[in-house]
């Protein structure tokens, strides 16, 4: 299954594009889902046909869901405090009935993940169109199943649950209480969840398209967008340039003249580094099949978003690994590095990512960097006490 992450700054149109691309996939005859994580119904405004928690066909080979993040959070307390029962009566606390629950900031990410896992595992669709939460939090979304994935690690270590017979014993010697089995199997449950999630955005069929206004904000909206799909090891497959301004309406005097100019020398500048889509501005908000028919839209294509991080053996010339990290838009003084232990931490700009490394290069000690033509390229030399000898 294929599927299309769409995302871009706030007022850029990016349900309706998102809804005309699912209509024109399905259309074309490909079974298409899509999936919103907007409280209010605007996917539905722009299908000309009302969304809702359950799946729901509303055109032929096309289906829409909107998820909702209160059911699925209160589903969530619920079992967790069916589990920790015995901890919470201990404590005296008493417990919450799924009345008086509302969802939490950040409930609507995570139910939008789990839709789009289950939405994976299902095999039910030829291609999944994604409608992300504006650029911020859409990229906070993506890199969500890593980062909590990494904390579980962290918190709870899988090979701490090999030692279950010595828990008792433990616990006694340490005068605390150990972590109960439960703890264990939900943070398992949790991490396979995330796991999925994970695997769909990693995807080499999966591609994040952005999509923008040509105009300064826009400009600096996808300027920023690239460097932290970049720092994910992500590319935009098409940069879809939303509510183009006809040229014929420059004529001169008029009060279009301006935004116009503004519009094509933006669309100059993005054509040089991403592959543009120009949509043309109807002149009102699409509503429903017709208006969505009108903007052509296009659907996949056959790239990927995914990006090689490539490690370049030059030890025989210089001494060194080098590994490269293509960060286009980086600016040198914004750029840090930190390692930590057997993972390297990468800041560039407002944006921040934990890696692991590769296996060769923890055994080695980074030697420096460098930041040339948009790509970040980092040496580490072999440190004499891990590298195998040769005689």
């Amino acid at each position: 299954m294929r599927t299309i992450l769409i995302t871009g700054p706030g007022g850029s149109g990016r349900t309706t594009i998102a809804a005309a691309t699912a209509l024109s996939a399905a259309a074309s005859g490909t079974r298409t889902l899509v999936l919103s994580a907007d409280r209010t119904d605007t996917l539905g405004a722009a299908l000309g046909a009302s969304t809702g928690p359950a799946p729901a066909q509303v055109a032929e080979n096309l289906t829409a869901w909107r998820p909702d993040a209160a059911t699925g959070f209160r589903d969530d307390l619920a079992a967790f405090q069916d589990r920790a029962a015995s901890a919470l009566d201990l404590l005296g606390a008493s417990r919450l009935d799924p009345e008086e629950v509302t969802p939490l900031p950040g409930a609507e990410e995570l139910a939008l993940l789990r839709a789009l896992r289950d939405a994976a595992l299902a095999e039910a669709h030829d291609l999944l169109v994604v409608d992300l939460p504006a650029t911020p939090h859409a990229l906070a979304l993506l890199s969500l199943p890593e980062e909590l994935r990494r904390y579980l690690r962290r918190l709870l270590p899988s090979e701490r649950q090999a030692a279950r017979a010595l828990r008792p014993v433990l616990g006694r010697l340490a005068g605390v209480p150990m972590p109960a089995e439960w703890l264990y199997e939900t943070a398992a449950r949790w991490d396979v969840e995330l796991a999925a999630a994970q695997a769909v955005v990693a995807d080499r069929d999966t591609v994040v398209r952005l999509v923008a206004e040509p105009g300064p904000g826009g400009a600096d909206a996808v300027r920023a967008a690239t460097l932290a799909l970049a720092l994910r090891g992500l590319r935009p497959d098409l940069l879809i340039a939303n509510r183009v301004l006809p040229e014929t309406a420059a004529t001169p005097g008029s009060w279009l003249a301006g935004p116009v100019a503004q519009q094509r020398k933006v669309l100059e500048e993005w054509r040089e580094d991403y592959d543009v889509h120009g949509v043309a501005h109807l002149g009102r908000d699409p509503r429903g099949a017709d208006d969505l028919d009108a903007l052509s839209v296009p659907i996949v294509n056959d790239s990927s978003s995914t990006v090689e991080w490539p490690v370049t053996d030059r030890l025989a010339d210089d001494g060194v690994l080098v590994w490269a990290i293509p960060l286009p838009g980086a600016v040198r003084d914004e750029l840090d590095l930190i390692r930590r232990g057997d993972e390297l931490v990468v800041t560039a700009g407002q944006f921040r990512r934990i890696v692991p490394l590769p296996s060769a290069l923890r055994r080695c000690g980074v030697d420096g960097a460098a930041l040339r033509d948009g790509e970040l390229r980092i040496r580490f030399a072999p440190d004499p006490d891990l590298w195998p000898r040769t005689r």
